[in-house]
């Protein structure tokens, strides 16, 4: 009999984990689909969906019981079963699971790039983090970049809609765009993002050991640290916070007052840090979505166009990453406690991306 072995964390608690071992309900309804999880990328990305969990939903992607929660991530699995007519055994999807070896769910909404999870348990949440695309349909699917993608492309598509949304709007008439957890790789992405753009100034904000990192990435016109915020010039800006601390929150509206023109909550790699931020100076700061501007962007755009550009986009931001980004892979249960606890610990190197399966065996 096979084991299924799922990391959940306490929701009040995000250092406290355990690893629960069920046997493998490989029993299959009509349409239900059993995927077995090859690899799952580990980022500062999945603790920021630890702190919107409750706010934004993602606790209720992946059900466990009252009190613990299990993080979604990003990456690869393989159909081992399968009681739809139009899924196939053998085929290879990337899409969002829990930290697991094995995830059930019940197909439907088939295309040929895609399908989806509609569990009634996901009935009235955001339908991109339920789809699975198909290996096999996508156009810039490379077998070599697969970690890589797993984990890049989720983060890259909320940092690239974070940036359209701010153009959309204009930046706000702001001239410089703060990004704190400058280091993390979603702020990478959105650094890139606005430079590519070339209207704003980007600043990005890290502590002092990231200084030097984040300089040579370049994709940051100026890299300062967070108790250097109030030497920045003050002219009208916004902010994209990736880090999630009420103080360095706090610090930025009122040292910028009137001049923050938006301020956007994105992140929580500094979780620990994490408060009220009601009653600032400027801009009130909000939680940004990425999947209902998906939606808005959609409608005007259409949904093809808009996932060509954002596409195209990416492949360049990888070549970008070749640069300075490096994989490391983490199988087993031991390995992947250790590695979630150094993440959520903001010890990981940010020039390494962890890849991890919970898997005993050693990942292809």
């Amino acid at each position: 009999m096979v084991d299924k072995l799922t990391l959940e964390v306490r929701k009040d608690n995000w250092s406290e984990t355990r690893l629960l071992k069920e046997p493998l309900d490989s029993e299959l309804a009509d349409n239900e689909v059993l995927l077995k999880v090859d690899r799952l990328a580990l980022t500062a990305n999945n603790i920021s969906y630890a702190g919107s969990g409750d706010f934004l939903g993602y606790w209720r992607f992946f059900p466990a019981e009252d009190g613990w929660g299990r993080i979604p991530a990003m990456g690869w699995a393989d159909v081992v079963a399968s009681a739809h007519p139009d899924i196939a055994v053998g085929e290879r999807v990337w899409g969002f699971f829990p930290f697991t070896t094995h995830l059930k769910i019940l197909a439907g909404k088939n295309r040929a790039d895609q399908f989806r999870d509609v569990s009634p348990h996901r009935a009235d949440l955001a339908p991109v983090y339920a789809q699975f695309d198909r290996a096999s349909a996508n156009p810039i699917h490379e077998l070599a970049r697969e970690d890589q993608d797993s984990l890049l492309r989720g983060l890259f598509m909320t940092s690239w809609l974070v940036e359209d949304f701010m153009d959309t709007n204009e930046a706000f008439g702001a001239k410089a765009c703060l990004i704190t957890s400058a280091s993390s790789k979603t702020s990478i992405a959105l650094g890139y993002s606005v430079s590519q753009r070339g209207k704003l100034t980007s600043i990005g904000i890290t502590s002092p050991g990231n200084v030097a990192f984040c300089e040579g990435l370049g994709c940051y016109d100026k890299v300062v640290t967070y108790d250097g915020i109030t030497d920045l010039d003050n002219q009208p800006v916004v902010m994209v916070d990736m880090a999630g601390s009420a103080e360095v929150l706090g610090s930025a509206h009122h040292h910028y007052g009137d001049n923050m023109k938006y301020s956007c909550r994105v992140g929580a790699t500094h979780y620990q840090e994490m408060g009220a931020v009601d009653g600032l100076p400027g801009a009130t700061p909000e939680f940004f979505f990425a999947p209902g501007h998906i939606q808005e962007r959609s409608k005007e755009l259409g949904a093809a166009a808009l996932m060509m550009s954002l596409g195209a986009a990416y492949v360049g931001f990888r070549q970008f990453c070749d640069n300075w980004m490096s994989v490391k892979r983490n199988f087993g249960p031991e390995a992947v406690q250790q590695t979630y606890q150094q993440v959520l610990a903001g010890a990981n190197d940010p020039a390494i991306g962890q890849i991890i399966s919970l898997s005993q065996e050693n990942i292809s």
